[in-house]
């Protein structure tokens, strides 16, 4: 293929390849440029659980799940709190997902190949009123075959499109500006890198062996965020979020640099809501990193109790699993950039999982007797390995030594107080005499358990924590773990990219998180789970079949 085609795609993960997907099925050719190595073919949505956002699906309905589009729309905007002038499009691209999420999301995924985990998950549960954060229900539909298995339907279709000669991979091609014809875009330029073998996720040299030009009728920017450039997370970091942590892990892999954001800008794209972004409270130090500082997120059951720096437990409704923003707001409040999980092996062995592909590897294989195993052999084996190995793990019979060693872990002076720790341990066990508590994560407790799900896979029986049966005790230092762009280049529903005018800049799309997952911003303050891959998915494959009815 020459260097023209008639769509340029910047960016080789989910939300270009969908948008490859549809541009090949239009019959249009297509060159993809990332500055990756061909074997990290489709970004960060391989290294994800590959959780999907579903309304009213035959998955919640077997589960006894009642769910509607319009429960989930007033979970979207109690969540999402629009509350600016730019929100225009974000807020329409936030209805439409919710109809597309309730409508054909499932069965045009399904016509693909995808197939769902039966059991649906219960994030982002809020705990506050029923206007206002979090999901209503269990939505969070698993992959069967977690973050691979969301990408192997697109890829094997851009493949097969390749094969055919419509697609042109150009790995190791670094755009650094958009090149424009008039006020239109038509094509990209930049450097070609040095090939490198480095494995997937790994980090990659930035060596340049050359320079580059192609040209296109359109340019899809699908080039992700910014959740690896901490000087960029540090330069839009919220004030209602409090300081900027000067500690902070990694979630996604090194190339996650938001480069072409500030490119797309220079050529005319406006950027909305760069305050707006999302990172996990409940993250630990991979103790085998692939990228660096690599962050793995615990997802956790209710049950955990939850301190921070000083040992004071967590506010009303801020328990594992409730309110990730929020949560993140509270400990930035405490002057600390840390926190803390105390719970036992009961807990672990039935609330941990990871997130990750790499962490789940039943999941991942499609192993419905290792799925099996992990319901009824105990603790996970990634789980147990993180234990063993984590440096953030602490386990003891004792509660004294346990805090012991989270002081010694924290460092400087001894900042938890084993007497003031035992006191709120003992008063939330002494809730657990009467099946009736004030203590409200008790109650949140069992109010999880109602849900067969939960009871099922995700939320140990609610027992003493202090009694030796029960034990050993484990401590998790909690560290803050960068992740999602939620703001990003502003587009319409079209996936066009708008200018500061709010009119078109000709040529340009931008899909994925570079789009904010939508509009320049889907998901408004905070995001509902499942909705990240959702969102690479639904404005790649809108921006594909808009291009492709842009060009001749």
């Amino acid at each position: 293929m020459a260097d023209a085609a008639d769509v340029i795609i910047v960016g080789a993960g989910l939300a270009g390849l969908v948008a490859a997907a549809e541009l090949a099925e239009a019959g249009k050719k297509i060159i993809i440029v990332d500055q990756e190595p061909e074997q990290s073919l489709g970004g960060q949505a391989f290294w994800s659980f590959g959780g999907l956002f579903l309304v009213d699906s035959p998955e919640q309905r077997r589960m006894r799940i009642r769910d509607s589009h319009d429960l989930a729309l007033d979970d979207w905007m109690g969540t999402a709190a629009f509350d600016r002038p730019e929100d225009h499009w974000p807020r329409k691209w936030a209805e439409a997902y919710v109809g597309f999420a309730a409508g054909e999301k499932r069965s045009w995924l399904i016509e693909r190949g995808l197939k769902f985990f039966p059991v649906v998950g219960w994030a982002e549960r809020g705990g506050g009123n029923a206007i206002g954060h979090g999901n209503s229900v269990p939505r969070f539909h698993v992959t069967w075959g977690t973050g691979p298995g969301v990408l192997d339907p697109f890829v094997l279709r851009v493949r097969e499109a390749q094969k055919r000669g419509l697609v042109d991979f150009r790995f190791r091609h670094r755009v650094n500006a958009l090149t424009r014809t008039g006020a239109a875009v038509t094509g990209v330029q930049g450097d070609i890198l040095q090939p490198s073998t480095a494995e997937r996720g790994h980090k990659s040299s930035r060596e340049v062996s050359g320079d580059f030009g192609l040209h296109a009728q359109a340019v899809i920017v699908a080039s992700g965020g910014i959740g690896a450039n901490h000087q960029l997370v540090r330069e839009n970091w919220p004030k209602r979020l409090g300081n900027a942590p000067k500690r902070m892990i990694t979630g996604v892999p090194d190339h996650v640099d938001g480069r072409m954001l500030a490119i797309s800008e220079q050529a005319g794209g406006s950027i909305i809501n760069r305050d707006r972004m999302w990172h996990y409270v409940e993250g630990i130090k991979n103790w085998a990193p692939i990228w660096t500082d690599h962050a793995i997120r615990i997802l956790p059951g209710p049950s955990s109790l939850w301190l921070d720096a000083r040992g004071k437990r967590l506010p009303v409704p801020l328990y594992p699993g409730f309110d990730t923003l929020g949560t993140l707001s509270h400990i930035m409040s405490t002057g600390f950039d840390y926190s803390w999980f105390i719970l036992t092996k009961k807990i672990i062995q039935k609330e941990f999982a990871l997130s990750g592909s790499e962490q789940n590897p039943d999941l991942t294989g499609k192993s419905w007797r290792q799925v099996l195993g992990r319901a009824t052999s105990g603790i996970p084996g990634p789980v147990k390995a993180f234990m063993e190995k984590g440096e953030d793990f602490i386990v003891e019979a004792e509660l004294p030594k346990l805090v012991a060693r989270m002081n010694a872990l924290a460092g400087g002076e001894p900042l938890l107080d084993v007497a003031g720790i035992e006191r709120e341990i003992r008063a939330r066990d002494r809730q657990l005499d009467n099946p009736f508590s004030k203590d409200m994560q008790i109650t949140a407790l069992r109010g999880a358990r109602a849900y067969l799900g939960d009871r099922l896979i995700r939320t140990a029986k609610p027992h003493k924590m202090l009694a030796p049966a029960n034990g050993p005790l484990i401590a998790v230092r909690l560290n803050i773990l960068t992740r999602k762009t939620l703001g990003g280049l502003q587009t319409d529903l079209d996936s066009r990219v708008l200018g500061p005018d709010g009119q078109p800049v000709p040529g340009l799309y931008a899909v994925g998180e570079a789009a904010g997952f939508g509009g320049g911003g889907v998901h408004g303050y905070a995001a509902l789970e499942g909705t990240f891959l959702g969102g690479c998915i639904f404005s790649g494959r809108g921006a594909g079949r808009a291009a492709a009815r842009s060009v001749a």
